[in-house]
């Protein structure tokens, strides 16, 4: 935003964890309480806390955006932001008491395990932590069972999201921003696009694939708008009873999306990983790559070829576009605020990604078979872990 002074991160997190202080006091009155370590997040402010010697999380959203939008002024200068806040978090459809009601909504009538929610004050949510390895943990250590465990996972989703009363739940406290589409539009509309690129040396290579994304995203896709977990991410697919156990999902936003939804971002964040942090060994990339083709057919088994292609194709746009999403907010973080160690990685091989979304983009528009296009895009991303 043009003239404005941005707030600063050590303003911004020492006003985060003064709010998650006065939750938690105003929670638990009169309790020992030892604040923790902040996790490196671009997203939302997230705590570790002990409270009366239980371990909890303690997670704020600034105006229900990103850290990295917030700290680039995209909301203003500092006093504009705490006064906007302190609106924004006595609001019922704040993201933080949406989310709050979609853990509820996934542990009643879904039936699936997610973290204890153990209060929330102050627009800051608690909940007990997950222990365990997450389904990218146990991609990298069993590549072999790559295809097997995002097939679990993406299951067991779908079984409880079809469940009866939920979609009338999640009707009440969709979490659209957190959409591969919305969040796509969002960054890079005609207005706010410059924002992302043109400060970024991998500029000219990004404007050319926002531009054949756009494109690509205007063609017909699958009917249908089924529920859908929206944030379905390796790293939000907690196994604290090992691969055999059953999954804990962490950070939903619940909505009803495009069938392929929750599959590319599956796919996105595995595929961002492996170029990220390549493995040793070239069979455990075949092994990973060959896992999400294997993933990827059976989900459409069912479906006759023109559903099989259109859905195919809504699929690679869609981990094309979450990935361009994910990389632009990563290179766009200001000097200040921690990067994790995925973000870190990813942001060293930012060329590499870079390319393969520039090979991978182009294909779509160049080549009209849907499983030629995906297929080609699994050889760009073979090529990226082993460059």
């Amino acid at each position: 935003m043009a003239g404005v002074m941005p707030p600063t991160p050590k303003a911004v997190f020492a006003y985060a964890r003064d709010q998650v202080e006065q939750a938690a006091y105003g929670l638990w009155p009169g309790a020992e309480l030892t604040m923790g370590l902040v996790t490196p997040s671009v997203t939302s402010y997230v705590q570790q806390l002990d409270v009366a010697g239980r371990p909890l999380y303690a997670k704020l959203s600034v105006l229900g955006v990103s850290l990295v939008s917030l700290l680039r002024g995209a909301c203003g200068d500092w006093k504009a932001v705490q006064d906007a806040q302190a609106v924004y978090v006595a609001s019922p459809h704040s993201l933080l008491e949406r989310e709050a009601a979609q853990l509820a909504a996934l542990a009643g009538p879904a039936d699936l395990h997610v973290p204890q929610v153990v209060g929330y004050g102050r627009g800051v949510l608690f909940t007990v932590p997950a222990h365990g390895p997450t389904l990218a943990d146990l991609i990298s250590k069993a590549p072999g069972r790559t295809a097997e465990l995002l097939e679990l996972v993406t299951g067991e989703v779908a079984a409880g999201l079809s469940r009866r009363g939920v979609a009338a739940r999640v009707e009440r406290s969709e979490i659209r921003e957190r959409s591969i589409t919305v969040t796509f539009l969002r960054k890079f509309s005609s207005r706010s696009r410059t924002e992302y690129l043109w400060e970024s040396e991998h500029a000219e290579v990004l404007a050319a694939v926002v531009m054949r994304l756009r494109r690509a995203q205007r063609a017909p896709a699958p009917p249908g708008r089924a529920v859908v977990f929206g944030d379905l991410k390796p790293e939000h697919v907690v196994f604290p009873d090992g691969a055999e156990g059953r999954p804990v999902f962490l950070d939903p936003g619940l909505m009803r999306g495009r069938p392929a939804g929750d599959a590319a971002k599956l796919v996105s964040r595995t595929v961002l990983s492996l170029v990220a942090r390549p493995p040793d060994g070239s069979k455990d990339v075949r092994a990973i790559l060959g896992g999400i083709a294997a993933f990827a057919a059976s989900m459409t088994a069912r479906t006759d070829r023109a559903g099989r292609d259109a859905w195919l194709r809504q699929l690679t746009v869609l981990w094309l576009m979450d990935t361009t999403n994910i990389l632009s907010t990563y290179l766009s973080a200001p000097p200040g605020l921690p990067l994790g160690g995925h973000a870190a990685a990813v942001t060293a091989r930012a060329k590499v990604v870079c390319d393969m979304l520039d090979r991978s983009t182009a294909a779509l528009l160049s080549v009209r078979d849907a499983r030629s296009v995906w297929r080609l895009c699994l050889d760009n991303a073979a090529k990226a872990a082993a460059s």
